[in-house]
């Protein structure tokens, strides 16, 4: 009895340890191991330590005999509303929700095994996709959303095989888990007293990865690497909860009977990324490294959130209109070797966002495009040890919001959220590996 209740305590315990806000765009989540100093760049083809495993699995190949790499990213979005002209829906409301951003803490572990000169083994935990947004009451986009948060694990078993001195292939299965819970207000017209409405889904699915590492020379390194998309079925519950006076509940218990209150089901597929790398050594001190990336958020459109029991079964409850787009990402590192033992590290990136029009933008998502500044180090204490420091701060340009939800139902109107966010996004990490 007591081994089956750890089998299910224990993902939970590492899905609670895996959320984050997003530091790319969308909801992605970059924070999978060494690398935050060069703001990612040269991520499938630098193969530093065992973190190599989830950007390009045939980096193990140029690791020692046995590596552990294990590391925390700490992330502080800010998402500060500025209202202009937003118009309420079925019940009123006002202010502007604060700082819908906060700090969170996103952990990744590795380790890689050779089991001959030419064949490595290796799994990763990490967290791939996540986000969060929580605004304080009252705001005026309550009905829409007010509070958002999305946490997903990853474990991802792989294998490499070095061909030759100039090529190595790998691959690797995941195992992924998503959770998501989504707050908002329900108002209907006339002077009942507000509900909240929760929802929380989950599932887990299958996906896989490949990448292949080309040494053209000693000074020279190329990476391509892909990560599939992964389909999700979940499904959940509403619950609705009253404001706690006998009138709240009251309303509460009434829309449930009405069907506010069911069980519900989605469809979501998170998308698949393209990575080509280089790195350059310049000289015994310099090297350089750079990134293209693809991610194929359209993957991403409607959302639809589908009611599986009361009287309402079989009709949508919501639809969460992303309009996601593909996106591109492109990144330029350096690292100065200021001794034997210690290495300073630069970056600079451009991360496209998924949302391209104001009228898509969802208030429990306000995502834009952003630049990466980063710098960080790299010390050795010992042979067998290195020790990694970064840190990141995002520049977002200030983001439009025109999202009406005037129309899903003529009782329940959602208003309109009219209005401007300025945004930023602080990022800080460590990542410590081990050769033994």
């Amino acid at each position: 009895m007591s081994h089956k209740i750890s089998m299910k305590v224990l993902p939970a315990l590492l899905l609670a340890g895996l959320s984050g806000t997003a530091g790319a765009s969308g909801f992605q989540l970059l924070e999978q191991g060494s690398g935050l100093g060069n703001a990612y760049a040269g991520s499938a083809a630098k193969a530093n330590d065992a973190s190599t495993i989830f950007w390009n699995p045939a980096g193990m190949t140029q690791l020692q005999a046995r590596e552990v790499s294990g590391g925390l990213t700490a992330v502080r979005p800010s998402f500060k509303f500025d209202n202009d002209g937003s118009q309420v829906g079925a019940f009123n409301t006002a202010g502007d929700g604060g700082d819908a951003g906060s700090w969170a803490f996103i952990p990744n572990a590795y380790i890689s095994w050779a089991l001959n000169k030419d064949l490595y083994v290796g799994l990763g935990i990490g967290g791939p996709f996540g986000n969060a947004t929580k605004y304080d009451k009252p705001w005026i986009g309550s009905a829409q959303s007010d509070e958002f948060d999305i946490k997903t694990m990853n474990i991802n078993p792989s294998i490499a095989y070095r061909v030759n001195d100039m090529v190595s292939l790998g691959a690797g299965v995941s195992w992924q888990k998503i959770e998501a819970d989504y707050y908002r207000q329900v108002g209907i017209l006339g002077n009942l007293p507000r509900v909240e409405s929760h929802m929380s889904i989950s599932d887990d699915a299958w996906g896989w990865n490949l990448g292949a590492l080309f040494t053209l020379s000693p000074t020279t390194k190329v990476g391509v690497s892909y990560r599939s998309t992964i389909q999700y079925h979940t499904d959940g519950k509403v619950k609705l909860s009253g404001d706690g006076s006998a009138a709240g509940n009251a309303t509460a218990n009434a829309l449930g009977n009405a069907g506010g209150r069911s069980d519900v089901k989605a469809d979501l597929e998170v998308p698949d990324t393209f990575i080509v790398s280089v790195t350059q050594k310049l000289s015994d001190r310099w090297e350089m490294l750079g990134d293209i990336s693809w991610t194929g958020w359209s993957s991403i459109k409607n959302v639809d959130i589908i009611r599986t029991s009361g009287p309402l079964t079989g009709q949508t409850a919501q639809v969460l209109e992303a309009d996601f787009q593909d996106t591109y990402r492109v990144a330029l590192g350096a690292n100065y070797a200021y001794s034997d033992a210690l290495k300073f590290m630069f970056g600079l990136a451009y991360d496209q966002t998924p949302v391209k029009k104001a009228s898509t933008r969802l208030t429990s998502l306000p995502d834009n495009d952003r630049t990466w500044f980063s710098f960080g180090a790299q010390w050795k204490p010992a042979k067998e040890q290195t020790l990694e420091l970064g840190a990141a701060y995002l520049y977002i340009p200030k983001t439009k919001i025109n999202q009406d939800e005037t129309s899903l139902n003529p009782l329940t109107n959602r208003g309109v959220v009219i209005g401007d966010y300025n945004s930023s996004v602080w990022i800080l990490g460590a990542q410590y590996s081990l050769a033994f």
